[in-house]
């Protein structure tokens, strides 16, 4: 299901992927932007380059189709289509040996240079199949994997909805990969924990409580309270105005928000265009007071792919809430 945050489509199964949102909004107080720059470098800075002696026999792993999957040795090249395992590889330390990517995986910078295969659902076949890959990496919903499969290939999909999924899949691709877990995943899940409880002690005690509103994408989808971005909100100390019994990442009626009336609302610049049509958008009293965070491109991108950057996140939303939430009082039901 996850695959739905990366391939940016008009429908639910796409339109949830990638977000591509590119207004910028204003710097709040609580977080400078130099911790956020320092949290989004730092799954990648600390990862270190494998050398073949330095890696483990990689274990069998089950992956999201329930497949089992065992390389016999380290990879060597490595094809990913979701932006998310790109990250997760890299913060791993195997960047080095990604040889393809799907066209939203952006990040770090050095993915850019490597050969594009098409979207993460729907990929260039041939394309993959040219690159001769020892393991492709691809979300559960991709339309290629039995396909790859078919043609010789190792086909590993994973998908994340929550933040213990983030660490499983860190935990898995580790395995499959051949890193040593303390070196990989539990380095990285360390420092994703780490820089969140950071980012939580840093913020105003005047934010708890603060009923937020999450768009992840046009429709209206939500960031429901079981969704990582949600959980994320709760470690924060906000409160999700989408009730759970909805699911992760719901698609809500605009007239939802009126009913709700959040306090602060978070959404992306594609999503802010449509939302100012919204029946009664200009009378919720978060858009009259001015507590709306519209983020940027890049920004959104940490926020909605599930991996080494969530602490990043973290820091973004917890930006927001400093800089918007009203306050206790204001609050107060």
């Amino acid at each position: 299901m996850m695959a739905l945050f990366f391939a940016t489509r008009p429908r639910l199964r796409q339109a949830l992927a990638c977000m591509a949102l590119v207004a910028a909004w204003p710097m709040a107080h609580a977080a400078p932007s130099a911790s956020i720059d320092e949290l989004r470098l730092q799954p990648f800075a600390n990862a270190p380059v494998w050398k073949d002696q330095d890696l483990v026999r990689p274990v069998a792993i089950v992956d999201d189709r329930g497949r089992q999957v065992q390389l016999a040795q380290p990879p060597q090249r490595i094809v990913s289509l979701l932006p998310s395992l790109t990250e997760s590889t890299c913060a791993l330390g195997m960047c080095e040996r990604l040889v393809g990517v799907d066209r939203y995986s952006d990040w770090p910078a050095s993915v850019k240079k490597l050969p594009v295969v098409g979207g993460g659902l729907d990929p260039s076949v041939e394309s993959v199949v040219a690159l001769k890959p020892d393991v492709v990496l691809l979300s559960n919903a991709s339309k290629a994997a039995e396909r790859l499969q078919a043609l010789g290939l190792k086909v590993v999909a994973l998908d994340v909805k929550s933040k213990a999924d983030i660490h499983r899949v860190l935990g898995t691709l580790g395995q499959l990969l051949g890193v040593p877990q303390a070196q990989g995943a539990e380095r990285v899940g360390r420092e994703l924990e780490s820089g969140i409880d950071a980012v939580v002690r840093e913020l105003p005690e005047r934010t708890r409580q603060t009923r937020v509103y999450f768009e992840v994408s046009r429709g209206p989808y939500a960031a429901g309270p079981q969704s990582f971005i949600g959980e994320t909100l709760t470690q924060l100390g906000a409160d999700n105005v989408v009730p759970a019994e909805l699911g992760p990442f719901p698609r809500l009626s605009p007239e939802f928000l009126l009913r709700a009336q959040p306090d602060v609302i978070m959404l992306g610049n594609r999503s802010m265009q449509a939302a100012t049509s919204y029946p009664g958008w200009h009378n919720l009293q978060a858009v009259k007071a001015g507590r709306v965070c519209v983020f940027s491109d890049e920004e959104s991108y940490a926020i909605v792919r599930p991996g080494p950057r969530m602490a990043q996140a973290a820091a973004l939303m917890a930006r927001c809430l400093a800089d918007k939430a009203p306050g206790k009082a204001a609050v107060a039901r």
